[in-house]
């Protein structure tokens, strides 16, 4: 079986569709504007799951981050995206979808000159599974306490990714 490369839909200032690409060749010194999603995840008790990048990945390798993020495929709506990285980075099945912060959208530069430039909205979802994480993707993960992860991303935000930092500060109570 042959496995084509994972593509990411590009889009103009405005976010709007304006082509495809593979993602790997998106992702550079000088990465062009694409579509992605981020995923904060949490559980009955009203923990929130964040997740440790896998040693192996190009950007951010170790770093503590929300739950999962990624890129909805070309014609994929955000919704199956969401549920497909939910089961591929953490083999969960996630629930009561809900869009937090629809224009978030960040530049960030990795410390190996890898570029992140993405309109990246932010939702809210909520599993009662048990994480199996899929290694190439995550290192470990934990079910903090939502006021104790924004102090500990403001004390120490080395630890932690750019994207994490900066959707805290807009998170609503």
């Amino acid at each position: 079986m042959t496995h084509l490369p994972e593509q990411v839909v590009l889009v103009d200032n405005t976010g709007a569709a304006i082509g495809v690409a593979d993602k790997i060749a998106v992702h550079t010194e000088d990465t062009a504007l694409h579509l992605a999603f981020s995923c904060h995840v949490y559980n009955a008790d009203g923990q929130l799951l964040v997740t440790r990048r896998a040693l192996s990945k190009l950007t951010w390798p170790g770093v503590w981050t929300n739950s999962f993020c990624g890129h909805p495929a070309p014609g994929e709506s955000q919704e199956d995206a969401i549920a497909r990285r939910a089961q591929l980075e953490l083999g969960i099945t996630v629930s009561n979808l809900e869009l937090v912060i629809p224009d978030f959208r960040y530049r960030a530069v990795d410390a190996s000159g890898i570029v992140e430039n993405e309109i990246c909205p932010v939702y809210r979802a909520f599993s009662g599974d048990v994480p199996v994480p899929n290694p190439s993707e995550v290192a470990e993960f934990a079910w903090v306490d939502p006021a104790e992860l924004r102090s500990a991303a403001a004390s120490a935000p080395y630890a932690f990714s750019p994207w994490l930092g900066w959707q805290l500060s807009r998170w609503p109570d």
